[in-house]
C-alpha cells in the first residue's frame, strides 16, 4: 500500500448554487461538490479540511483545502482531473504536496476577504451575485476613519452572529481599507480569523457612516459596546469573496503550489 500523502488545494468558487461551504445531506454545498469529484480521481472517499467555511452565496478566489490520500495520482489528477468532475462555478487552480503538519485552518496565519459593494442609485443585474448594493452615495473618506478604530486586537462581539461558534470573539485585524472605484466601494479585511458573519456586519456598520447616520466615532463605541444589536444590518453574502489565505513560509502555501490549467 502507498505512503498518505498530504495534498493541498487552491480553489475559487461562486457561491451562489450553494448551500454555503460544509457538507449538508440533500442540499449542494461546496465541500459536498469537491469530495464528490476528488473520491472520483482517487477511487475511494476524500474528506477534506478548509481554511474557512463560507457561508450561502459568499465566494472564494483563493479557499484552500488540504486532504490526505494513499493512493498515487500526479498533481495534474488533482487539477485538470477533478475539474473535469466539478460543477462550472466551482474550479480547483492549484495543487501541491504538503508536510503532514499542514493543515489549511490551524496552519493559517491569516485571511483576507474582499466585499463588493456597487453604490449607485440602480439595483444590478448582469452581476447581482457578486456585488452587494446600496442606493445612497457613501462617503468613503468617513468609511475608512472609522474602519481605522477596528485595527488591532479587539473583542469583535458587536459584529458577530448569534449562532457563532468560535470560542473566544477576540480577534487580531490587521488591515481594513476601504476605496472607491468607479461606482463600486471595494472593503478589503486581513484578520487572524472571521467571526460568523464579521465581516458583512462591519460592512454594514461602515455603511452607516458612509451615509452619514452615524458619526466617524461611533464606529469606536459600537466596538466597545460588544453589543450586536447597536450595530449595522448584515450586508448581502452576494459582495463578500475569500481572496488570500496566509502560511508559514515554511509550508510553501500557496505560492508554492503547481498551478496547472
Amino acid at each position: 500500500m502507498a505512503e498518505f500523502q498530504r495534498i493541498a488545494l487552491k480553489i475559487e468558487y461562486c457561491g451562489r448554487e450553494f448551500y454555503g461551504w460544509q457538507r449538508q445531506p440533500g442540499v449542494p454545498t461546496v465541500q459536498g461538490a469537491l469530495e464528490w469529484s476528488l473520491t472520483q480521481i482517487a477511487g475511494k472517499p476524500i474528506e477534506i479540511h478548509a481554511a474557512g467555511r463560507t457561508d450561502t452565496g459568499v465566494h472564494a478566489t483563493g479557499q484552500v483545502v488540504h486532504f490526505d490520500v494513499d493512493v498515487q495520482r500526479p498533481l495534474m489528477a488533482w487539477v485538470r482531473g477533478v475539474n473535469s468532475h466539478l460543477p462550472a462555478t466551482v474550479a480547483i487552480l492549484a495543487a501541491g504536496v504538503v508536510p503532514a503538519t499542514f493543515h489549511a485552518r490551524y496552519s493559517a496565519l491569516a485571511r483576507t476577504y474582499r466585499y463588493t459593494l456597487l453604490n449607485r442609485a440602480v439595483r444590478p443585474a448582469i452581476n447581482q451575485a457578486q456585488v452587494g448594493w446600496h442606493h445612497l452615495p457613501l462617503d468613503v473618506a468617513r468609511m475608512q476613519q472609522a474602519a481605522d478604530y477596528l485595527l488591532g486586537t479587539h473583542d469583535f462581539s458587536a459584529f458577530r452572529a448569534a449562532e457563532c461558534q468560535a470560542k473566544t470573539p477576540l480577534r487580531h485585524m490587521s488591515r481594513l481599507v476601504v476605496v472607491r472605484q468607479d461606482d463600486k466601494v471595494m472593503f478589503e479585511l486581513t484578520a487572524n480569523a472571521f467571526l460568523h458573519h464579521m465581516v458583512r456586519n462591519i460592512v454594514g456598520s461602515l455603511i452607516l457612516v458612509g451615509a452619514g447616520k452615524r458619526s466617524v466615532a461611533w464606529m469606536g463605541d459600537l466596538l466597545a459596546s460588544r453589543d450586536r444589536h447597536l450595530a449595522g444590518a448584515t450586508a448581502a453574502a452576494a459582495g463578500l469573496c475569500l481572496i488570500r489565505v496566509d502560511y508559514p513560509p515554511t509550508l510553501g502555501m500557496p505560492e508554492a503550489m503547481s498551478v496547472i490549467g
